[in-house]
């Protein structure tokens, strides 16, 4: 097969990869433009176009997805089939170019968690498994029929970096045996259900605040969805701090504590909520490192 592949971050690299090295062609790679990053506001590739520079590949980085020489070009290649892994939203004057048409890897098991934060919101809402979906592309975002589906479990331990590490793997995984099905025409689809879809909103500041009047299970979910990126916070004396890890615990003798109210010991920390208590275990005050609450209460408390 031959085929254009799209993609911008570190998840789309693994299932380029894997599509490299197999029997199929990669007529060219897609990828955001070129951007300042970092402290010294150097302009830096995306870690698809990294890649693609690294092992020979011709990359594109279109300003606008309707560029008519874009388009154009894409046209010209006379591809089989577009792969699309993290990357934008595709007009269907894109979508419908290639013979076999487009499809995209999503990171849940759709219809649930469509939107630009799946693997978040899933953690979040303290589900149990998640997974990865190949579907073609349709008008509506994330609705096309399913291709293949893979679930894995999500472990108590789990946050948002360790369930991005699972899924980028099995995804690569998913997406050459996506192309493979299609290549062999023996595919059958699944059209989704509406009744069961669900929304993965994008990320903001306000949904990363810790707010302490919810349970403590809520909170622990609320900070392993969002660690290590962008982590969930809290203000104390005009002072932000980060939580990356944390624990719950169901007392039975807190219920004449504020939520908010931080209880120090001498090598731990825990914050009441309306249900139950948080342990901090790992934190960043603002301006300084990330370090273990231990380390933390060597020099400073609450």
């Amino acid at each position: 097969m031959k085929i254009v592949f799209m993609g911008t971050p570190e998840f789309a690299i693994p299932s380029l990869q894997t599509i490299l090295e197999s029997k199929h062609e990669i007529a060219l790679v897609v990828s955001a433009q070129d951007k300042e990053r970092g402290r010294g506001r150097q302009v830096s590739y995306t870690p698809v176009k990294q890649f693609a520079v690294d092992n020979k590949l011709e990359v594109v980085t279109p300003n606008s997805l309707k560029d008519e020489e874009f388009i154009a070009l894409l046209k010209s290649l006379e591809a089989d089939l577009f792969v699309v892994v993290a990357f934008r939203i595709l007009p269907k004057e894109i979508y419908k170019i290639p013979k076999y048409g487009s499809f995209n890897l999503h990171g849940s098991l759709l219809p649930k968690y469509r939107g630009a934060a799946p693997i978040q919101w899933s953690l979040i809402n303290g589900d149990k498994e998640t997974g990865v979906t190949t579907f073609f592309l349709e008008d509506k975002v994330d609705t096309g029929n399913i291709i293949m589906q893979e679930r894995i479990r999500i472990e108590d331990e789990d946050n948002l970096g360790s369930v991005y590490d699972k899924l980028m793997n099995l995804g690569a995984n998913v997406v050459l045996n996506t192309v493979d099905t299609i290549e062999s025409r023996n595919i059958t689809l699944l059209k989704q259900d509406e009744k069961l879809a669900s929304p993965a909103p994008k990320i903001t500041k306000e949904i990363c605040r810790i707010d302490w009047n919810q349970p403590a299970e809520k909170i622990h979910n609320l900070i392993r969805g969002l660690s290590p990126y962008p982590c969930a916070f809290f203000d104390y004396n005009g002072i932000n701090y980060k939580v990356y890890r944390s624990k719950y615990i169901l007392r039975v003798n807190d219920k004449n504590i504020a939520p908010g109210k931080i209880i120090n010991t001498k090598h731990e920390i825990f914050v009441q909520t309306s249900l139950g208590q948080i342990q901090l275990i790992e934190l960043q005050p603002e301006g300084r490192k990330r370090m273990t609450a231990e380390d933390f209460l060597r020099g400073n408390k609450f």
